[in-house]
């Protein structure tokens, strides 16, 4: 019953935590090129800034319904699996160990997309959708490539705590185990 109840937060928590994730990034990109949001996202979400008490409420909200998704469907996949782990707090630790790679995943794999924009894409051009009135299409681009890489690395992330699970559960299978007359003595 307790991991029945784990399993259930953890599909509470990781949404969470991911678009808690999603928030602070768009704000960082935000920060990096306001027209990102204001020429694209905001029409993708069909939002208006004046709803929400200006451009910052706006984007932390665009960042996380862009992200809260990926963190149910991660911690499904890793919750199911830890179904495997002996209890509930072995369970819980494990689940949550394997979100924290994939969130430190996902935020490296975006500084390399910041990288990867501003020094390469920028230059050699993109084949997406690029507003006709651009002020700084090097930024717009810059972020975009964080985006699309913060995706690739979300799913770097999901093989890496699958691994990381996977290997606990093994350490565990492997480890010696305390016996009853052991305990007694």
């Amino acid at each position: 019953m307790k991991k029945a109840a784990t399993f259930l937060l953890l599909l509470v928590v990781c949404p969470l935590l991911a678009g808690l994730y999603g928030a602070v990034n768009d704000q960082l990109t935000y920060t990096l090129a306001p027209e990102y949001f204001t020429k694209f996202k905001y029409q993708q979400f069909g939002l208006e800034p004046a709803w929400f008490g200006g451009a910052r409420p706006t984007v932390a909200i665009i960042g996380f319904l862009a992200t809260w998704w990926m963190g149910l469907l991660v911690g499904f996949v890793f919750s199911l699996l830890a179904l495997l782990l002996p209890d509930a707090r072995t369970m819980r630790r494990a689940v949550l160990r394997a979100v924290g790679q994939a969130l430190a995943l996902t935020a490296a794999a975006g500084v390399l997309g910041g990288l990867y924009g501003r020094l390469y894409l920028v230059d050699a051009g993109v084949e997406w959708w690029l507003p006709a009135d651009l002020v700084d299409r090097a930024a717009f681009i810059t972020v975009g490539s964080i985006h699309n890489f913060g995706y690739l690395g979300g799913l770097l992330g999901l093989v890496a705590g699958l691994l990381t699970i996977l290997r606990r559960r093994s350490a565990l299978a492997t480890a010696p185990r305390r016996s009853t007359e052991t305990l007694s003595a």
